[in-house]
C-alpha cells in the first residue's frame, strides 16, 4: 500500500476539489450499501463502513441522511457497482473499483485512459492472485509503540502493524473490520483513515522515468473519474522519479 502518493502538496483549490469528490464517492457508496442490504448499519457491513468513512472525512449528515434515503428508493440514479483488472505499461497491475449509473460510459472511458496512457484492460479474474482483500486503519504513530499494539489488537483480529512517516498502518482480514474498529475506540486511538483495501502480494519495479510517470498519469485520470471509486496497483513507490 504506497502511502507516499498522498504526500505530495496541493494547492487549497486542488484540496477543495479532491475533498468535494471524496464526498461524493463516499456518498455513492452509502447509497449503494443501502440499496443492496438495507439501511441498518448493524446489520449491513458495507453501510457500516461507509458511514465510518463518511465520519473520519467529515461528511456533512444531511448529505449522508439524503444518501440513505436514495438507497431506500427515494429518487436518485440507479448505481452498479463494477471491478475492472487490467494491466498498465511495463506489466504493472491495476485494480479498478467502479459505481456506475450507466456502464458503457464507464468502459468506455476506462479503455480511453489505457489507449492514451499505456496498457490494457484485462479479463476478469487475471489479477485475483496479485492483490489480497484486507481492513485497513491508519493511526498516527505519536506515543503509540507498534508492537505494543499489536499485542492490544491481535484479538481483535490485526494481523499487522507497519510504521511509516508517522503513521500506523493496521491490517487485518475483511470480516474483523468491525471488532477492530471498536477496540480502537475504546482505547480512544483516533482513526485517520479506514475501509477495505487491495492490497499487492508483489510489487513491481519500474526502471524507466518516462514509463513510470506514464503510469501515474493514467492513476492520476483514472482515479479522477467520477465513476471511478478507487485504484490500486502495485507499482514500487520511486522518489527519484516522481519530480
Amino acid at each position: 500500500m504506497v502511502r507516499k502518493w498522498n504526500n505530495i502538496k496541493m494547492k487549497k483549490a486542488a484540496q477543495d476539489k479532491a475533498r468535494s469528490a471524496n464526498y461524493t464517492k463516499i456518498l455513492r457508496e452509502i447509497t449503494m450499501s443501502v440499496r443492496s442490504a438495507g439501511g441498518e448499519p448493524e446489520s449491513n457491513f458495507g453501510l457500516k463502513i461507509a458511514l465510518v468513512k463518511a465520519k473520519e472525512n467529515n461528511v456533512p449528515r444531511d448529505n449522508v441522511e439524503r444518501a440513505i434515503k436514495k438507497g431506500m428508493g427515494e429518487g436518485g440514479e440507479n448505481y452498479e457497482e463494477i471491478n475492472y483488472e487490467a494491466y498498465a505499461l511495463d506489466g504493472v497491475a491495476v485494480y479498478i473499483e467502479a459505481a456506475t449509473d450507466n456502464p458503457t460510459r464507464t468502459i468506455s472511458n476506462i479503455r480511453s485512459y489505457f489507449n492514451k496512457w499505456g496498457g490494457a484492460i484485462g479479463t476478469q479474474g487475471c489479477l485475483q492472485f496479485v492483490f489480497e482483500r484486507k481492513a485497513i486503519f491508519t493511526v498516527k504513530a505519536e506515543g503509540l509503540d507498534p508492537d505494543e499494539l499489536t499485542m492490544e489488537l491481535i484479538d481483535a483480529g490485526c494481523e499487522d502493524i507497519e510504521l511509516e512517516d508517522g503513521f500506523l498502518t493496521i491490517k487485518g482480514e475483511v470480516g474483523n473490520y468491525g471488532e477492530l474498529h471498536k477496540k480502537l475506540e475504546s482505547m480512544k486511538i483516533k482513526v485517520e483513515e479506514s475501509g477495505l483495501e487491495r492490497l499487492p502480494l508483489n510489487t513491481k519495479e519500474v526502471k524507466d522515468k518516462d514509463t513510470y510517470q506514464r503510469i501515474l498519469k493514467l492513476i492520476d485520470v483514472l482515479e479522477e473519474d467520477d465513476d471511478v471509486q478507487k485504484v490500486y496497483h502495485n507499482m514500487d513507490f520511486n522518489e527519484a522519479f516522481s519530480d
